[in-house]
């Protein structure tokens, strides 16, 4: 059992060295997109399935509660949460167009569309992207493996490179926690140079 959780912590702490070795730029381009948006009365539309569904909602809570700073409440939308709305589009119209047809009532010009996949292959997130971006919105993917189908079509890719999807998902919540971090900094730098 000692040799597994040492391998286990072995593999997080590699696939954490390859975000920094390459999605620090990605990261920061990502903050400012955001903060961008928010800044100019935008909000923050966020999706994934399973484990990628728990990180948009945790994505959601820290923009609309807190992460570190007292502020503000920053507008973010998990479209994962709505059991009703989630099974009626997948009964009425596929699975496929879950977060689509959410995508298409919810977004302005100016929002931002996250979507989350360890495969990068999600054809719901992938189909939701895509009408976000007809829409006018900026489009994010949070992926991994090699950004797969949804990695092309959006305007900014964050893969990890693995194809192991518990370490994806651990550096996913990683760059997650910076990214809430930098937003954080970008709109309430004085708030946060008064405490």
């Amino acid at each position: 059992m000692v040799d597994e959780i040492n391998r286990q912590l072995k593999a997080h702490i590699e696939v954490i060295k390859l975000v920094e070795e390459h999605l620090v730029v990605s990261i920061t381009d990502c903050a400012e997109i955001l903060v961008d948006a928010l800044r100019n009365g935008r909000k923050i539309l966020l999706m994934g399935n399973g484990g990628s569904a728990a990180d948009a909602q945790h994505f959601a809570a820290e923009m609309i509660g807190r992460f570190l700073l007292e502020r503000k409440a920053l507008p973010a939308i998990a479209l994962t949460t709505d059991s009703s709305i989630m099974t009626a589009v997948s009964n009425d119209y596929g699975f496929d167009e879950v977060f689509k047809r959410q995508v298409e009532a919810l977004t302005n010009p100016g929002d931002v569309i996250v979507g989350i996949s360890t495969s990068g292959n999600s054809q719901n997130v992938k189909c939701a992207l895509e009408a976000g971006q007809a829409l006018g919105a900026k489009t994010i993917g949070l992926l991994g493996c090699d950004g797969g189908e949804i990695g092309p079509v959006v305007d900014l890719s964050l893969i990890v490179p693995s194809a192991e999807t518990p370490r994806v998902q651990e550096a996913h919540l990683f760059v997650i926690h910076i990214l809430c971090d930098l937003v954080e900094k970008g709109l309430f730098a004085q708030v946060r140079d008064e405490i």
